[in-house]
C-alpha cells in the first residue's frame, strides 16, 4: 500500500488540497487514516477514487451524481441502470450547452460581421449590446458559476 500525504496526493491526481478537504467533508472522499501526528495518510483507494470524482467532475457530473455512482461504484452487485439514467441526463445537458454556444458564436459573428468603421457612437456592436431586440435570437444568460 502506497501511503501519501495529502501534498503529494493533490500532485499525483492534480487535485488541489483544499478540494481534497472539500470532498472528505461532503464525504465523497472516506475520512483518511492518520499518522501519531495527525497527518493525514492516503492509499491506492483514496488516489483511484480521487482519479474518478476528478474525472467525474471533468465530464460535468453533479456532486450528488458523483456520489450516487461513487455508491455504485462500492456496491458492483447493484444494477446499473441509475448510472445510466445519470449519464444519459448530462449528455443532455452537454448538447442542451452545446446548442447554446452555438448560438452564442451566431451572434458573436454576426456582430463582429457588422464592425463599425467610425465612431463609437455609430457602432454596431455596442448597439447590439445594448438593445436585445437587434439579435437574431434569444440566448440563455451564462450562469456566474459556468467555467
Amino acid at each position: 500500500m502506497t501511503a501519501l500525504s495529502i501534498g503529494k496526493l493533490s500532485k499525483s491526481t492534480d487535485v488541489k488540497v483544499p478540494t481534497i478537504r472539500f470532498y472528505e467533508q461532503i464525504g465523497l472522499l472516506p475520512e483518511p487514516d492518520r499518522t501519531d501526528s495527525d497527518r493525514r495518510v492516503y492509499g491506492d483507494r483514496d488516489v483511484r477514487r480521487l482519479a474518478f470524482i476528478k474525472h467525474a467532475r471533468q465530464l460535468g457530473f453533479t456532486i450528488d451524481g458523483i456520489r450516487t455512482l461513487l455508491a455504485l461504484s462500492d456496491q458492483p452487485d447493484r444494477d446499473c441502470d441509475e448510472a445510466n439514467r445519470l449519464a444519459q441526463e448530462q449528455l443532455a445537458a452537454v448538447e442542451s450547452k452545446i446548442a447554446q454556444l452555438q448560438a452564442l458564436r451566431g451572434e458573436l459573428w454576426r456582430m463582429v460581421e457588422a464592425r463599425c468603421r467610425g465612431a463609437a457612437a455609430d457602432c454596431r456592436v455596442i448597439e447590439t449590446l445594448a438593445d436585445h431586440a437587434r439579435c437574431m435570437q434569444d440566448h440563455v444568460e451564462p450562469s456566474p458559476f459556468a467555467r
